[in-house]
């Protein structure tokens, strides 16, 4: 056993070792701040790691309350390709021809794309789309906090 740490292993060691404490029930923030007072970490420096830990993880569940909102989307649109195909697989069997592959190729082509746009969370595409989801939910929040306010105004 060493008696010196690079600061990289310092953190992992004391993040296992916290999360063993941590397995027994959890922290509540007075004994976070006591812990922290232990490491020498200041107040200051706690709080502002715990409003950074805050922001992140609401936007985690920004992120994944997207991306839940894509997959739903995607499965209402393979439900319907599922039932008109398979009502026109029917109706191609009950006529004998084959001009059902005219309409169910192409269509399953671009279902297949949604897949791949639904499912590939880790491109720019993504990224993007999910900022601009997100700017549209800041928005609705502001307008329903303005007209909630205005309401209560005219109420009050």
């Amino acid at each position: 056993m060493t008696d010196l740490y690079c600061s990289e292993d310092a953190q992992q060691i004391l993040k296992i070792a916290i999360d063993r404490q941590a397995e027994a029930g959890e922290l509540t923030r007075s004994q976070l701040f006591e812990i922290a007072a232990e490491l020498n970490i200041s107040a200051a420096d706690l709080m502002a790691a715990e409003q950074e830990w805050l922001v992140r993880s609401n936007e985690l569940e920004e992120r994944n309350q997207f991306i839940r909102l894509r997959q739903s989307r995607f499965h209402g649109r393979l439900a319907k390709y599922l039932i008109v195909n398979a009502f026109l697989l029917v109706l191609n069997l009950v006529t004998g021809g084959s001009w059902i592959l005219y309409i169910a190729i192409p269509w399953g082509i671009g279902v297949a794309l949604d897949a791949w746009r639904t499912y590939r969370v880790d491109a720019a595409e993504f990224d993007e789309a999910f900022q601009h989801w997100r700017q549209r939910q800041q928005i609705k929040r502001s307008v329903s906090t303005v007209l909630s306010r205005f309401n209560q105004w005219i109420a009050g």
